[in-house]
Order: C-alpha cells, then structure tokens, then sequence
C-alpha cells in the first residue's frame, strides 16, 4: 500500500476556527441567546449538558469495527484525502441522517464535510465505542453547510465493436457473462482504498480528490504501466480514467472490499483511450 504524507487540509472545509459557528442553545423550547462555536461549545459543557444547541463543524463518519461518528475543529488526511483524523476533542455523534452524508466528501474509507448540527448536547463521559467520548451529540436535524462543486465524467451511450460488451449491459446482465472472458470500456479508479471500474467518476473542485460513481466492479490485476498514462493523484494516491480492459468476469458477490462488491474483473489486459 503507497502511504501518502498527512496534511492539514485547508480554506473553509476544515479551518473551522476562521469561521463563525453559531449554537442556539434552548432550555424547556425558550432561547438562551448563547452563541458558541465549536470551540466555545466544550469549555461551557457543564451549563450546557440536556439542551439543545445548533452548531457547526467538520462531521466525520468512518465505517469500521468500531465505525467513527464525531464533530471536530477539523481533520487531516493523507493528500489523496484517506485516513481522515479529527483535530481537537471530538464530541461523539448519534442519529446523523444518512441523505446528509451523500453531500459531503466520499474518498473511500470515510465520509467528511463541514455540517450545521441541531440536536442534544450530553456531557459525562461513556459515548461511542467503549465509552471513549466524554460529549456526544444526539441529531435532531442536520445540513451541509460546505457547498461542493462536483465535476463528473461519465460514460455515454456506448457503442462498442463486434466481441466487446458495453459496462451496464455488463452490470445488467451479469449472469450472462459469469466466468467469461469480456472485454468493455469503463473508468477505471484507484486509490489505497479501492480498486474499481466505474460507470464514471466525479472529482470536487476544492480538495480535487476523485471518486467512483455509478455502477462498479472490482479489479484486480490492473497493469501498473497502463496507470501511469491515466490522471495520477500527488505522490500516486489516486489513480483514474477512462480505458478498455479484458478480463475474467465473475459475479456472485462478496468481492473486493468487505466483500462488498457484486462482480469483479480479473485483468488481461488494458488500454488507456482517452487522453488524459
């Protein structure tokens, strides 16, 4: 596995202290007037245990045996924005709604973005994992407050030639083409964390990091030589395009990552074509 330098990301997604984070706190439905941020939130954590209180911060969500759900000052990653990690004293979060986590940051192995939480604010000690949080956050409602601009590639309406199968007939038809060799175009998309052909990929215009989108089957075997010609990621922590591959399909399920892909091509062969 390439190991990438950690970095402080940067502008508004994670200086958090730059920013003005307002919490409403409420006792019994009357407004308190107090306005915190982030910052202030845990210093007054005794006057404001049982109430509700509106915040802002980076929210991390990170799937594991224990999953990580906190609200931080901010996170640094690697350069292809992998192996998030809170900055400061996070405050555990429960009940965060998962059509918000669609809107935030998806490098691969975790979910992060900037988000306005309401909700009940508890202090004592005993949340999360093995009671590891001494604050936790129980969601009423929560929104983005980070606007991302996606950039997408996607595949069109393909056409391909005699012998060759286009990437969703290939998905929609899986059974068909079990154990066959196949030959199709598709994005292919690597990283630390994943090894895909995808339906497409989009990238955000602050951080750049790409993901997968659509359909996806797991790889293996890909040629490192044809990667090199494809868009490379600072120090190779991504790698993505668009390439024609031959290879094993199988289908079934249980592939890749956890187990948690449907089919997977094991490579012959590859061509980059599309000038990257």
């Amino acid at each position: 596995m390439i190991q990438t330098p950690r970095r402080a990301m940067s502008l508004a997604m994670l200086l958090l202290s730059s920013l003005v984070l307002l919490a409403t706190c409420r006792s019994q439905g009357s407004a308190t007037g107090v306005a915190l941020n982030i910052s202030d939130l845990i210093p007054q954590a005794q006057m404001l245990t049982g109430q509700e209180v509106t915040v802002q911060g980076m929210y991390l969500w990170r799937p594991g045996n224990p999953d990580t759900s906190v609200l931080a000052n901010g996170l640094s990653t690697r350069d292809n924005g992998l192996d998030a990690q809170p900055l400061g004293e996070p405050i555990w979060v429960d009940s965060f709604p998962s059509e918000v986590k669609a809107n935030l940051h998806q490098p691969g192995d975790a979910i992060y973005g900037v988000v306005e939480i309401t909700g009940r604010f508890e202090m004592g000690g005993g949340f999360g994992p093995d009671g590891a949080y001494q604050y936790r956050l129980d969601v009423a409602q929560a929104t983005p407050t980070e606007q991302i601009t996606w950039i997408e590639h996607r595949l069109e309406n393909q056409t391909l030639g005699e012998g060759k199968v286009s990437f969703l007939d290939l998905q929609r038809n899986a059974q068909d083409y079990s154990d066959q060799t196949v030959t199709t175009q598709a994005y292919y998309f690597w990283n630390p964390a994943i090894y895909v052909l995808a339906e497409g990929v989009r990238t955000d215009e602050l951080s750049g990091n790409p993901q997968p989108m659509g359909a996806t089957i797991w790889v293996e075997n890909f040629p490192p030589d044809q990667s090199a010609s494809l868009n490379l990621g600072p120090n190779n922590s991504f790698v993505w395009g668009l390439v024609e591959v031959t290879g094993t399909f199988q289908t079934g399920g249980g592939f890749g990552k956890d187990g948690a892909y449907q089919s997977l091509l094991l490579v012959q062969s590859a061509t980059v074509i599309e000038d990257q």
